[in-house]
């Protein structure tokens, strides 16, 4: 052989050598990836001066017509709460603060997200209408998301039922997915009443041509630019990963510590994120004490990664379980949170005349791997079994209504806008359909009947329709039908589908008649995937287990 023929061969062998490397860690390498596109120049902490200011309108305080707080937790599981003796790690971790706005105000034992995963869920609050009206189905998401959660999360142990990708590719960009300008947001709407509107923390509604929240009517906006509570190596954080959650391994490579003003430059936040926004919030209702204002609070907090004060973890020593025992830790601080939120308001005289909405834009998922979450519910986060909608939701205002009520009828997210609306004295908008009601006069008695006759829920084939207290659940794939009678069957044990046949026909009947009015997704869904409605992503798939696939 000559040296040449043996130098080639060589390289031949080392191109075939590192391809086959680089097979075996495509994933990392592709996570790397990521890493490198999705972070940024992350500034040192900045002071926000907030603004502040008298009522335009020259009234009184008791003239003023009353603040708006809405405080939006994600991923909240209706066990994490001590409210009806439920809680983390066996009602040990009792969350007072929150538990406070029912014995104050009123539970709304039925409340419902608008969807079981976050951005559709925020575009109904924030506009009052069904998102689907105006085209936003789907979730947005990255298309290095898209691409990498179903490669990683096939590769599962146990994994029967793989992720379908069908658009990783799309040509909208993520920034504009979201809210378009046309519609009315909440923020928008109490302008007309002279409110001053602020915005702190998620948002998943859109960054640009107009959709970001200091372009949809919030005064002033501090931004989650990313999504870590702490950086990972910080000394006051305990971290918690779950490498059996592609998307948890995602957010680990994606996300930074950083928040951004009013479309500026990111730079850190200035503490612990959940603490950090509460901060905020507290000097954003100082320096309005002397005005009306609608604040929206809408926490990280509980949504993975997961991570935790190191003070917080400590004091929750008899956990064992160190996965858990971060979870309870997170809810710990939403908790406080709420407190100081609360505390903020009264020493600012300000709390008879407030409404405090306080609500979840989602069930807690099955990717955390804690199986009790959502207990006594059925379902995770993204299904819309009871465990992915139907969660907390409290409505607080001395001044009118009646504290330690109950309310039994359904209710949903997109409740907020028309209730707050009322409230402000603000008319709805009279061109577009609003699928929101002032819930007060319910439950003052004054008005008759109950909010709603009937619910709605659908992404892609995955579709949903409560009415008469059936609860009739279709999703195609994988071709299958469930039916609920609610009242009997809280828990949605026991389907009522092949009994049935004359309900299930009608319920799909109101489906056809609500979907003909809605609009065609804005964008397209990126990929299809299995979800497990029983089990979380540590227990493997059995070939009986019932799935919904969801549409993202």
């Amino acid at each position: 052989m000559s040296r040449r023929a043996g130098v080639l061969i060589g390289f031949a062998l080392a191109v075939v050598a590192a391809a086959g490397i680089a097979w075996v860690y495509r994933l990392e390498i592709l996570l790397e990836i990521v890493e490198i596109r999705l972070h940024d120049d992350v500034a040192p902490n900045r002071r926000i001066e907030w603004d502040s200011g008298a009522d335009p309108a020259g009234r009184s305080e008791a003239e003023r017509p009353p603040n708006i707080v809405v405080i939006l937790a994600d991923d909240l599981g209706w066990n994490d709460l001590s409210w009806l003796g439920g809680g983390v790690a066996g009602g040990t971790v009792p969350t007072p603060n929150i538990d406070s706005l029912a014995r104050e105000g009123v539970h709304f034992a039925n409340g419902y997200a608008a969807n079981g995963t976050c951005a559709p869920s925020r575009a109904a609050l924030m506009t009052g209408r069904y998102a689907t009206r105006f085209g936003f189905e789907f979730t947005p998401t990255p298309a290095s998301f898209s691409t990498m959660v179903p490669l990683l999360g096939n590769r599962r142990p146990g994994t029967l039922r793989t992720t379908i990708i069908e658009d990783a590719g799309s040509s909208i960009a993520y920034d504009d997915m979201g809210v378009p300008p046309s519609e009315i947001t909440l923020a928008e709407l109490l302008a007309d009443a002279g409110y001053h509107s602020v915005h702190i923390g998620k948002w998943h509604l859109g960054l640009s041509g107009g959709m970001a929240p200091h372009d949809q009517g919030f005064d002033e906006s501090l931004l989650m630019a990313s999504g870590l509570y702490l950086p990972e190596d910080h000394p006051d954080v305990v971290n918690s990963k779950q490498d059996f959650d592609g998307i948890d391994r995602f957010l680990w490579r994606a996300m930074q510590f950083s928040a951004s003003f009013n479309g500026g430059p990111k730079f850190e936040p200035g503490g612990y994120l959940t603490d950090y926004y509460t901060d905020e919030a507290v000097r954003v209702i100082e320096a309005n004490a002397d005005r009306p204002f609608f604040l929206y609070l809408a926490h990280w907090a509980v949504h993975t990664p997961l991570q935790a004060l190191k003070a917080d973890y400590d004091a929750l020593s008899h956990i064992e379980e160190h996965r858990l025992r971060v979870y309870a830790a997170m809810v710990r601080s939403l908790d406080r949170s709420v407190g100081r939120v609360l505390a903020a308001l009264r020493e600012n005289g300000l709390e008879d005349n407030t409404l405090v909405f306080l609500t979840s834009d989602n069930g807690a998922p099955g990717y955390i791997g804690l199986p009790r979450v959502n207990q006594p519910f059925r379902g995770w986060k993204i299904s819309f079994f009871e465990g992915g909608i139907h969660v907390p939701f409290f409505l607080k205002w001395p001044a009118r209504l009646e504290g330690g009520q109950t309310f039994e009828a359904p209710v949903h997210g997109f409740d907020i806008f028309s209730t707050a609306a009322a409230a402000a004295g603000v008319e709805l908008p009279r061109d577009r359909t609003i699928d929101g009601v002032d819930l007060v006069p319910f439950v003052e008695g004054v008005a008759a009947g109950v909010p709603h006759e009937r619910l709605f829920w659908r992404s892609g084939g995955y579709e949903v329709v409560l009415a008469d207290g059936y609860k009739l659940q279709v999703s195609d794939p994988p071709g299958k039908t469930w039916l609920f009678h609610l009242a009997s069957d809280p828990t949605e044990q026991r389907n009522l589908a092949a009994a049935a046949p004359e309900r299930v026909a009608a319920l799909k009947q109101l489906l056809a008649e609500h979907n003909a009015e809605q609009a065609p997704p804005l964008w397209p869904s990126a990929v299809v995937s299995p979800i497990n409605i029983d089990k979380t992503l540590l227990d493997p798939d059995a070939p009986d287990d019932e799935f919904i696939y969801w549409f993202n």
